[in-house]
Formats: C-alpha cells, structure tokens, sequence
C-alpha cells in the first residue's frame, strides 16, 4: 500500500462483506494499517439495513465527509465486522455497510516505528491517554 494508490469498495462474492480492492489489479481484498487516510472520489454511501431499511425505504442521505481514517473496532469480539472508516465529525461506519463502487485514494500511511521485537503502530499522544485511563 502506497500514498495515491486507488481503491474501490467491493462487495466480496457470495458473503455479505464489503471492503476494499485495487482499482488497477483483481478483485482481491486489500488490507489497510488502522490510521490509513483516505479520501472518497464522492460523498461516502452507505447500504441501508434493518430498520433503515424500513424507515428510509432503501435510501440514506450520502456521509458530509470525504475524508476519513481507517480503524479497527469490536476486536474484542471475533464474530463480528472489525473493518471502519471514522470520519472527522465522530461518525463510525464499518467497511461492511458501504455501498459497492465507492472510489477512494490512500491520502496518508501511519508511522511504523522499529522496536526490538518488530514493528508496531505509533500511537498519537490522544490514544495513549484514551488507553492508559481505561
């Protein structure tokens, strides 16, 4: 993965899972380091489900933002979808609930930072804390 590169979301044949792939190789799932920035070639969509199904008769309003940073969440819990994006207003939405076709460019990488056992994620001095007080 590099600054620039395209990606599309897709949705992966016969599952109900949406994630990224290459714009310019096979249809094969690409993987994103958590704090990976992305910009969207348009607003972000969502797939309504459930109740927005119902409410929304099949249609929500495209996200405000753009932008928006990959994260991981629920790793506590392996029987569910890990894969998000957060967007700058707080909003969290799992890769899983984004409609298929969504064009996106990896604005920024996370900082690798070397340690004696091997590689791990530079924290941001915010996450730490969030870390260390819970």
């Amino acid at each position: 993965m590099a600054i620039g590169d395209k990606l599309v979301t897709s949705q992966f044949w016969n599952t109900n899972t949406t994630g990224f792939c290459s714009m310019t190789g096979p249809d094969v799932a690409v993987c994103l380091l958590p704090g990976t920035k992305l910009v969207f070639a348009n607003q972000v969509e969502r797939e309504p489900t459930g109740f927005q199904l119902y409410v929304f008769k099949g249609h929500l309003r495209p996200l405000i933002h753009k932008v928006a940073r990959f994260r991981q969440i629920n790793l506590d819990n392996p029987c569910i979808h890990h894969d998000a994006l957060e967007f700058p207003d707080g909003q969290i939405v799992l890769l899983t609930r984004l409609r298929a076709g969504q064009c996106a460019t990896v604005l920024q990488l996370p900082v690798i930072e070397p340690i004696e056992n091997g590689p791990r994620q530079r924290m941001s001095s915010l996450s730490r804390a969030q870390v260390s007080s819970g």
